[in-house]
């Protein structure tokens, strides 16, 4: 295959996941605020807010309840998670086959750049 036929190749893969609904979603949690801190938070079993805020506060990072859970909130409609109610107000959050496979994924290439 010729650098232009590769070069093609990747503007239709590229386009294919900015253009299809489902891809696009998961590309805009993303960029949102917070969303991979909370995938690698599932990938560590932390999903209820007590867990996750004792794994940033040791670590000296930040993450608001609010924002925790809006982005558990939209994980879980995107099928990287499930949640189950642990009382009427909490839930608890566990990743999905999925959402370790991106978790798993952005974490390599987080670690080779």
């Amino acid at each position: 295959m010729g650098d232009t036929e590769k070069v093609k190749k990747l503007e239709q893969q590229i386009t294919e996941v900015l253009t299809t609904p489902k891809t696009a979603t998961i590309k805009r949690m993303i960029e949102k605020d917070h969303a991979i801190d909370c995938l690698f938070l599932l990938a560590l079993n932390r999903g209820k807010w007590k867990k996750a805020k004792s794994f940033m506060n040791e670590h000296k990072l930040t993450l608001s309840d609010g924002t925790y859970r809006s982005r558990m909130i939209e994980i879980t409609q995107l099928g990287l998670a499930k949640a189950t109610p642990i009382d009427p107000l909490k839930k608890q959050y566990a990743i999905t086959k999925k959402g370790k496979t991106l978790a798993m994924a952005l974490l390599e290439l987080l670690r080779n750049t």
